[in-house]
């Protein structure tokens, strides 16, 4: 009896020794952890959009609080064109307006422009009104009042004015004053003078621009050159007050004293 009792202690001895032998290697065996791939880290240049540390923008991309500028217009006229496209109205002598205060109607008024280019406002100085645009002028309406009214609540508006017009002289066939109207060119203009006359110096037609009140430019236009290329690019574009004048050919000079038939050759106006 007690040789099978020791006989079974040993039996079951050694399937437990077997069992643990064979668990061990199973808790060894445990998955191994999934390890990421290490990012690199940002560098300061990625992390301001630039090339530098300093976090300045990158070119091209508008910084914080500020729109991108594509596509917009920067306020400058075409160089072509002899400056802006479309330039705010001037007052000159004997323009109307209409002085409308909101909260103060007993100053409500309206003013001519003098002779001598100032508005006399009732109950405070003159000011000189020709030349500035309506925007100025009621600034300078606004300062004016502001000496006894408290923030002054100023509408100026033009009422009657001077139509936009161009002038046309020299060999055109109808020159005079003509009414601006629309967007005209040196070359439109010169059509609706009736056209350039035969003794019309083609090559040479000047363009008078005021720029201020003393002070006008002038503008030397090959039209023979522009129609023959067909090239109208470089067609003046006109303002309102512009004077244009065709001057005579130097042949046409000679015609006033040699008849052209004893000259037995060919002339061609348009050459001059």
């Amino acid at each position: 009896m007690t040789t099978f009792v020791q006989c079974v202690v040993f039996v079951a001895g050694s399937m437990l020794t077997c069992q643990l032998s064979m668990a061990a290697p199973a808790q060894g065996m445990a998955p191994s952890a999934v390890v990421a791939p290490r990012l690199p880290s940002p560098s300061p240049e990625r992390l301001t959009g630039t090339g530098s540390a300093e976090g300045q923008p990158a070119a091209g991309i508008p910084a914080h609080g500020e729109t991108n500028s594509v596509g917009q217009a920067d306020g400058k006229g075409d160089p072509a064109l002899g400056g802006e496209r479309h330039p705010l109205y001037r007052l000159t002598k004997s323009d109307v307006l209409d002085i409308n205060f909101t909260f103060s109607p007993e100053f409500n008024q309206s003013l001519t422009v003098q002779p001598d280019g100032f508005v006399a406002l009732r109950g405070a100085r003159a000011v000189f009104a020709e030349g500035l645009s309506i925007a100025e002028l009621q600034q300078l309406v606004v300062a004016a009042y502001s000496h006894f009214l408290h923030d002054p609540e100023v509408t100026v508006t033009l009422k009657d004015f001077e139509k936009p017009y161009f002038l046309a002289s020299g060999e055109v066939t109808r020159p005079g004053k003509y009414e601006l109207r629309g967007d005209l060119t040196v070359n439109e203009a010169l059509a609706v003078a009736g056209g350039l006359t035969q003794q019309a110096r083609h090559s040479q037609v000047v363009l008078f621009r005021r720029v201020s009140l003393d002070v006008a430019e002038a503008h030397l236009i090959d039209v023979k050159k522009m129609l023959n290329s067909r090239n109208l690019r470089e067609d003046w574009h006109l303002r309102p007050g512009d004077f244009i004048f065709v001057p005579q050919s130097r042949i046409s000079k000679v015609r006033k004293f040699v008849p052209a038939s004893a000259m037995n050759w060919y002339l061609n106006p348009l050459q001059f």
